[in-house]
């Protein structure tokens, strides 16, 4: 598998994976800021929360890296959470905004 077709499988993956309150994935509501494929198949991401005081702090990150090492082929995966930049509801896809009537 290719560098790119690992990651169309990681956002694949990512797409799976929703914050409890809202009902749309962490992909499409603009949470993964990055994606990064390292040699070896080992995965990076660097994602951020709706907020720093965020409930599901702990699991979504937990889930991503969960969702993203069952990939077969992925070797090892890293998630990092900042809040540089802080999420704005601009950072949302379309799909999203419409999903929750910002559209």
């Amino acid at each position: 598998m290719t560098d790119e077709e690992l990651k169309e499988q990681v956002v694949l993956a990512l797409k799976g994976v929703y914050d409890p309150e809202i009902p749309v994935d962490v992909y499409e509501l603009g949470l993964i800021y990055d994606i990064k494929i390292f040699p070896v198949n080992n995965v990076y991401i660097l994602m951020t929360l709706t907020s720093p005081s965020c409930p599901s702090a702990g699991s979504i990150p937990s889930e991503i890296e969960e969702k993203v090492r069952a990939i077969e082929g992925v070797n090892d995966v890293s998630v990092e959470l900042t809040f540089d930049p802080p999420y704005s509801t601009e950072l949302m896809s379309e799909v999203a905004k419409l999903e929750l009537g910002f559209m």
